[in-house]
């Protein structure tokens, strides 16, 4: 997936804002101010890192080597994924939109009722 793909996903996703908060390389996708995807513009193909819970995080490594401990970010809930390591793109958005979910559910109800039909 090139990151055309993989930003015009998190974009889609009802509450996403995109932003540069640690420098100018960094692009930052959150929903409703709780971050949930990231990626260095330059170096996309080292990695995009997303929320996942710890178990199953832990799985996803296991399992396929393009899933790495989230490089700078808390190993036991984000992974890195290198997204040009021959994944399918299916199982990519699926991760996104599972990371996205995650952080959202987390989220107080009143914050959720601005961007999501009850």
């Amino acid at each position: 997936m090139n990151i055309e793909d993989f930003r015009e996903h998190c974009l889609a996703k009802a509450g996403t804002t995109e932003e540069l908060p640690f420098d100018e390389d960094t692009l930052v996708f959150k929903v409703l101010g709780k971050m949930y995807a990231l990626c260095s513009l330059s170096q996309y193909e080292k990695g995009i890192s997303l929320k996942c819970d710890p178990e199953q995080a832990l799985s996803l490594r296991e399992r396929y080597p393009q899933v790495q401990p989230g490089y700078h970010m808390n190993k036991k809930h984000w992974n890195t994924i290198l997204p040009e390591a021959g994944l399918p793109d299916q199982l990519l958005l699926q991760w996104i939109d599972s990371s996205y979910n995650l952080v959202l559910n987390k989220l107080p109800k009143y914050l959720k009722e601005q961007i999501l039909p009850f």
